[in-house]
């Protein structure tokens, strides 16, 4: 991943229906399934430094301007 949070680039897209976030209540879950209540609550308190931030502002930028149906295609061709 880039320096940039927001690096909306096929890799990082990718990375979000692979990670899964590492700690806390939604433990186990992929980055790209997250709840747009608990994204917006690391926008506002700071987001983890390192790939989960970068990760997480980027999921969250992409949920915040309701973009994210521009994942269905890859989910798609994930379960196949």
């Amino acid at each position: 991943m880039t320096d940039s949070p927001n690096d909306l680039t096929p890799e990082n897209i990718a990375r979000l229906l692979t990670v899964s976030m590492p700690f806390g209540k939604y433990k186990g879950r992929l980055i790209a399934d997250l709840p747009g209540h608990y994204l917006n609550w690391f926008a506002r308190e700071g987001f983890p430094r390192g790939e989960l931030g970068k990760l997480l502002a980027l999921m969250q930028e992409i949920d915040h301007n309701g973009l994210g149906h521009l994942l269905d295609p890859l989910r798609r061709s994930k379960e196949r």
